[in-house]
C-alpha cells in the first residue's frame, strides 16, 4: 500500500494536469501486467526447480533489483521534499 500512495501522489503532482488521465492508465496498465507476470513467473519457476529455491531465488532476485536501483536512480533516492523540483 505504500508505494501505491507514494505512486499515485507522485503522479498527482508531477504530472501536468492535460497528461494526468494517459499517465494514470499506463501507470494502472503495467501494475495489473506485472501482477500477472509475477504470478506467472513465479509459479512457472516453483515448478521447474520447486518452491524453496525458488523463494530463495526471488528474493535474492528482490534485493539485487534494490541494490541496482538504489544505485541507477541515486538522485531520486536523495530528493527529501516535493517542493521546488529541478527541472
Amino acid at each position: 500500500m505504500v508505494s501505491v500512495v507514494i505512486r499515485m501522489t507522485l503522479i498527482q503532482l508531477e504530472t501536468p494536469d492535460d497528461m494526468r488521465g494517459r499517465v494514470n492508465a499506463v501507470n494502472s496498465l503495467f501494475v495489473i501486467a506485472s501482477n500477472q507476470l509475477g504470478e506467472f513467473r513465479a509459479g512457472a519457476v516453483a515448478a521447474w526447480i520447486g518452491a524453496l529455491p525458488a523463494v530463495l531465488i526471488g528474493g535474492i532476485a528482490a534485493l539485487l533489483v534494490v541494490i541496482a536501483g538504489r544505485k541507477m536512480f541515486a538522485e531520486l533516492y536523495r530528493v527529501d521534499t516535493m517542493e521546488n523540483p529541478r527541472r
